[in-house]
Parts: structure tokens; C-alpha cells; sequence
């Protein structure tokens, strides 16, 4: 992979987006690293994912301009279908991804924030959906996912419209993320995050987000139908009796052995 690192400590992967001369921007290479990055990872093994950008800049400045400028209707159908498939694949990831936005989430960068279960931000993000001030709309998911992930229509068409650029501490109160952080307190917030998560029982964690996600694309009964479904299927795994007998004889220590 040319633009995307992989690390992994024990059960969680930081993927960091490394095209720090172009502020991480996405282009088509990047957005197929990207893709490549989470299919490699072993779900036997990684509980937790975090994305981040490289540098204390940015964390995706946005999509290619220089790649987009060229591109004719036919081209920008492509590439949008390619950006969405990506940000659809790692929403749809079947663990949980915590974004770690160290800088710049403009576009395709808060886009690609968005896709994410879980947004920590460091004091120094700038959010926004620029397009319209480019003679395009928002391409990879931005008119669909802001709505949703902020809770109000309103607000989301404002920051569609106007193109305005938002400070973490404003993203922070219309609940576009869940923290901000001093930039070097970030990372190791991010860390200690998925950390706690990936101490949980993974098969338990990964349907929560299932039901999480199906839940949110249906109405309230068919959701809780939906989770019904999946509850019930936790009590034929070893995770749930252990959890649950380590609950029993207060032990603090759990082997959950992802089975």
C-alpha cells in the first residue's frame, strides 16, 4: 500500500492515512489502500480498529482536487461510487472504528469521519462540507450520513449549503463528535478507547454494532426484532457463559476466547 499504513498492538490496528504533502487527501490510490487495509485485517485477532491521519495537520483535508478537475460526468459517477464503497465497507465493518481526528476533516474527510462508529477529535479539528463552493455536492456520503449522525435535518443542510468550515469545540456541541482532545492527548485517548473495547466480548461487541446499524435503516419493532435475534444468538457462545460466570464469581479477569 503506497498511501496507508497498518500497525497492530495486541488486538487493536491503527490504519493511518500517510500522503501528508497533500494534507492525507483522497484519491483514487488512497481509497483503494484503504480498502485494502480492512480486508487485511484478521477478525480473528483485531477487536478495534482506529483511523487516523498522518501528521498533526490533518486528518483527511478532503478529496483529490487535482485528480477531481479533470474528470467529466461519466469519471465523477466513478469516483464517487468508489468513495462511497469504501466509506459503506468500513461503516459496515463488522468491528468497531474509532477516527482520531488529528486536524483538517473537510469533504471526503468528514465524510470518511462519519463512516466511522466513534469521532475523537483533537482541539485543533476543522470540520465542513466545502463542495458546493466547488460547483459540486458532497460525493461520498455527506448529503445522506450528516443528517443522521448530527440529528437535525436543519443544522445539516446549513453546513451542506453554506460550505462553512466548524471548530472541534462546535462539532463537539451539535454531536458531530464525542470528545476533543489537546492534539498529543489524541492518540492515547483513541488508544485507551479501543483498548476498552477490545477488552469486551468481541462476538457480543460486533452484534451490537450489527444491531446498531440494521436498526438504524428500519422502524423502532422491526429494530427490536432485530435485536432480539441477535441477543438470543449470544447465549450459544463460550464468550457469554464466560462473562457471565466471571459476573457470578466477581472476577475482575475474563478470557473471552472470541467463540
Amino acid at each position: 500500500m503506497e498511501f496507508v499504513k497498518v500497525d497492530i498492538n495486541e488486538a487493536v490496528a491503527t490504519v493511518t492515512i500517510d500522503r501528508p504533502k497533500a494534507l492525507n487527501a483522497l484519491n483514487t490510490q488512497v481509497l483503494s489502500d484503504l480498502a485494502e487495509a480492512f480486508s487485511s485485517l484478521d477478525l480473528n485477532q483485531i477487536r478495534c480498529v482506529i483511523l487516523t491521519g498522518s501528521g498533526d495537520k490533518s486528518f483527511v483535508a478532503g478529496a483529490d482536487i487535482g485528480e477531481m478537475v479533470e474528470m467529466d460526468s461519466a469519471k465523477g459517477k466513478e469516483f464517487g461510487a468508489a468513495g462511497n464503497k469504501v466509506m459503506r465497507d468500513i461503516e459496515n465493518f463488522p468491528i468497531p472504528v474509532i477516527a482520531a481526528i488529528n486536524g483538517f476533516a473537510l469533504g471526503g474527510g468528514n465524510e470518511l469521519a462519519m463512516s466511522c462508529d466513534i469521532r475523537l477529535a483533537a482541539d485543533n479539528a476543522i470540520f465542513g462540507q466545502p463542495e458546493v463552493g466547488l460547483g459540486i455536492t458532497a460525493g461520498f456520503g455527506g448529503t445522506q450520513r450528516l443528517a443522521r449522525v448530527i440529528g437535525s435535518v436543519s443544522k445539516a443542510k446549513e453546513i451542506l449549503y453554506t460550505a462553512r468550515n466548524i471548530k472541534a469545540d462546535k462539532a463537539l456541541e451539535i454531536g458531530l463528535v464525542s470528545a476533543v482532545y489537546p492534539q498529543e492527548e489524541l492518540m492515547p485517548a483513541a488508544q485507551k478507547m479501543a483498548a476498552g473495547i477490545a477488552a469486551n466480548a468481541p462476538i457480543a461487541v460486533r452484534h451490537t454494532k450489527e444491531a446498531i446499524n440494521r436498526g438504524l435503516q428500519t422502524d423502532i419493532d422491526s429494530g427490536i426484532a432485530i435485536e432480539v435475534e441477535l441477543f438470543g444468538n449470544l447465549f450459544d457462545t463460550e464468550d457469554q457463559k464466560e462473562g457471565m460466570q466471571a459476573f457470578l464469581e466477581k472476577r475482575r479477569e475474563k478470557n473471552f476466547l472470541n467463540k
